[in-house]
């Protein structure tokens, strides 16, 4: 993925931020992908994030927080299109996409049983297990990405995998 002629900030060298973006585009694109549902759309995002971030990082930080602070941008990008646009975002594609790089084999009534559960989550619910569980942030950093306090994050993260387990539940008994 190319920089698209941006320009390094005064708080990140040119260089750093070139290693920085070869090392975080890939997996924020593919957040904003799973979270946005278009590819399109993300393209866009990742490319907005990284000129705000580069306008506001703190060349001082350390790489983690870095990117925390990325994914917090890219976060914020993405709920103010969802609220510009007021549309659904797709549900479970990018939990079944990871699981298949993963290496581990879903039967396609298990696939549809998992989407079916996972669209009925609304989009924070999908972004904290998202964050917490693929890309393994603890909960102070997710609820700065997020925008939430840190006792919430726990909260929240239970209630999110205790719905999806109620719908997997109801599939369950409906078939």
């Amino acid at each position: 993925m190319a920089r698209n002629n941006l320009e390094a900030g005064p708080g990140l060298g040119e260089e750093a931020f070139e290693r920085f973006h070869a090392r975080t585009a890939p997996a924020l694109w593919g957040y904003l992908r799973r979270l946005g549902g278009d590819p399109a759309l993300a393209d866009d995002l990742l490319q907005e994030s990284y000129v705000k971030f580069l306008g506001h990082v703190d060349a001082a930080s350390e790489e983690r927080e870095q990117r925390a602070y990325l994914y917090r941008i890219a976060t914020n990008l993405l709920r103010d299109r969802w609220r510009q646009s007021r549309r659904e975002i797709l549900g479970l594609s990018w939990l079944l996409g990871r699981w298949e790089e993963g290496g581990r084999e879903t039967s396609a009534p298990l696939r549809m049983d998992l989407e079916s559960a996972f669209s009925r989550l609304d989009p924070r619910e999908r972004a904290i297990l998202w964050l917490a569980y693929v890309e393994g942030y603890d909960h102070r950093e997710i609820a700065g990405i997020v925008g939430v306090k840190e006792g919430s994050v726990r909260v929240l993260l239970f209630r999110a995998r205790k719905k999806a387990a109620r719908e997997l539940d109801r599939k369950e008994v409906q078939s």
